[in-house]
């Protein structure tokens, strides 16, 4: 049975965990990275605030058996995304994972760092990409074209709300992630003091 694209259920959850940390070092499994208490430190940052807060602009990979190996989520509006980050999601993990009360130096303390200062994501040099996204797909299920309709299907839902454009934010030593991007039609945004990121984005017709 091939795979399929459906969108999210909220059964699919623990899932977006899983391939959250399994593709968190620039696609490559990154749990070892992080203790077990942090294990899903990765999907309380970068998968389920979008699944739980915006669950219309999260779509999931099925391998055909009811398995969840990829995903597509993100927001049509950062800011306001950022200000429920703040108010629904964060109440909710932030005594599993307080805020470093030093210089982060540790994984886990640099990805605390970034679970509680979601502000971070608003830009004026993005303000005319007011959607971003995250994307991964399980290693066994890529580069065989899951990606490009997982895609697909989130550009489209956004452009029926009427959404004119999308951005988001890579490691730029992802050279595989870049082609991929690429491949799509997006291009580089300039922005200053983006550290270890390259920002990307595109009209989501």
């Amino acid at each position: 049975m091939n795979a399929v694209i459906r969108p999210y259920r909220p059964a699919d959850l623990p899932a977006l965990y899983d391939i959250c940390v399994g593709t968190g070092d620039a696609g490559e499994d990154a749990s070892g990275a992080y203790p077990d208490r942090d294990r899903d430190l990765l999907g309380a940052i970068f998968a389920a605030p979008y699944a739980v807060l915006e669950p219309e602009s999260t779509f999931v990979l099925d391998d055909g058996h009811g398995r969840t190996v990829g995903y597509v989520l993100g927001t049509a509006d950062t800011e306001e995304f950022v200000r429920r980050f703040r108010k629904e999601w964060l109440p909710t993990v932030e005594k599993r994972w307080p805020a470093p009360d030093r210089e982060p130096v540790t994984p886990s303390e640099m990805m605390a760092w970034l679970l509680h200062t979601p502000e971070r994501l608003v830009r004026p040099e993005l303000a005319d990409y007011p959607a971003h996204l995250h994307i991964d797909v399980l290693p066994g299920f890529q580069r065989s074209g899951y990606g490009r309709a997982l895609m697909k299907s989130f550009l489209d839902a956004l452009a029926e709300r009427g959404v004119p454009a999308v951005h988001l934010g890579m490691l730029t030593i992802n050279t595989r992630a870049r082609a991929f991007y690429d491949r799509l039609g997006f291009h580089e945004i300039e922005l200053p003091d983006a550290g270890a990121l390259t920002y990307l984005g595109r009209a989501t017709s």
